[in-house]
């Protein structure tokens, strides 16, 4: 494997930000494990795992689901994607399509 592969390019450098990784990095702003300034630039795989761990072992004591966030985080999950899917949008990504498309 070469650098780029083991390493993610970033949240506003990826191919949309609504990737999988890019999610991540997005619920980490959410639970506030990273502050917004940070995109996970170069991070390595392990870092971007261990921050995926947290942000699910967050989303386990809210059964997974948006609706069941405290009001606060609620508020704060929808400017998040919504700031989100607007910048996907601007690089093309379409939520109708599957990340193959």
């Amino acid at each position: 494997m070469t650098e780029t592969e083991t390493t993610y390019c970033g949240y506003r450098q990826d191919k949309h930000g609504m990737t999988q990784l890019g999610r991540i990095v997005l619920d980490g702003w959410l639970f506030g494990f990273i502050p917004e300034t940070e995109d996970c630039t170069g991070w390595n795989m392990g870092r971007m795992q261990i921050l995926m761990d947290r942000c699910e072992k967050e989303w386990d004591k809210y059964g997974n689901l948006p609706s069941q966030l405290p009001l606060e985080l609620r508020q704060r999950h929808v400017e998040l994607y919504e700031k989100a899917m607007a910048f996907a949008k601007t690089k093309g990504w379409d939520p109708e399509l599957g990340d193959d498309d």
